[in-house]
């Protein structure tokens, strides 16, 4: 279980901003708007709320977050660009595990400092939340689903955990089992776990397991959403 480590001094090279971007690279973000790629924060609330962040683009597909834009696109700046960067730092270096160094960038937009942290798709996920020693409970893993952050289901972490650069290769093979769940998308088009449990009267363990091989497979795609994830064929 992943607990945060001790914090210790960071050093000038660790949030060096890499100074690459201009106002107009700010205004074609703002214009964009937020959204599964990109997000606006005001400020750096806390180190441990934006670790959630960076851990949801770092499993995704990667993303950037400004920070000194506020939800509605106003450009307020940030106080104090050391200490937003420090918090940046310190939320990716001490509470994700694996470690997460977005690339950070300060532009000046019309007399106001815009912090841009540009976080990649990750090769080793999934990165996980850290707890501190004394909390109870698991460390979350994140993901992004539109222009949110949201926790992972055990399903979907599964499936980053198969996409690490250590895991054992996919083995599968098509019964009786995988044409009835072809046939009841057939007619259905979408299926959850506890639904193709019942279907072919197995486990939500083992029916879980079968469809993460699928999705592995690229024979099926899981979608995940606030309040119900499901599976559909993956070329339909």
């Amino acid at each position: 279980m992943p607990i945060r480590r001790s914090p210790q001094t960071l050093d000038n090279h660790a949030i060096r901003p890499v100074y690459t971007m201009d106002y107009k690279d700010i205004d074609e973000l703002i214009d964009e708007g937020e959204g599964f790629e990109l997000e606006f924060k005001r400020k750096v609330t806390s180190p441990k709320k934006i670790a959630r962040t960076l851990i949801a683009f770092a499993n995704t597909r990667g993303g950037t977050i400004l920070f000194g834009v506020d939800d509605d696109r106003t450009v307020v700046g940030v106080g104090s660009e050391k200490e937003e960067m420090e918090m940046i730092h310190t939320a990716g270096d001490y509470f994700c595990e694996p470690p997460i160094v977005p690339e950070i960038d300060v532009v000046s937009y019309r007399g106001r400092d815009v912090i841009v942290a540009t976080v990649a798709e990750s090769a080793v996920k999934p990165h996980e939340l850290v707890r501190d020693e004394e909390e109870n409970g698991d460390s979350r893993v994140f993901i992004r689903v539109n222009d949110k952050t949201v926790a992972a289901s055990k399903e979907v972490i599964r499936i980053l955990r198969s996409e690490h650069p250590d895991a054992p290769p996919l083995r599968i093979a098509i019964g009786d089992t995988e044409r009835r769940l072809f046939e009841y998308l057939d007619q259905h088009e979408r299926i959850t776990v506890r639904q193709f449990g019942d279907l072919v009267n197995i486990s939500a363990r083992r029916a879980s397991r079968s469809l993460i091989q699928l999705v592995r497979a690229g024979v099926l795609r899981v979608h995940t959403h606030e309040k119900e994830e499901y599976f559909t064929r993956a070329f339909d």
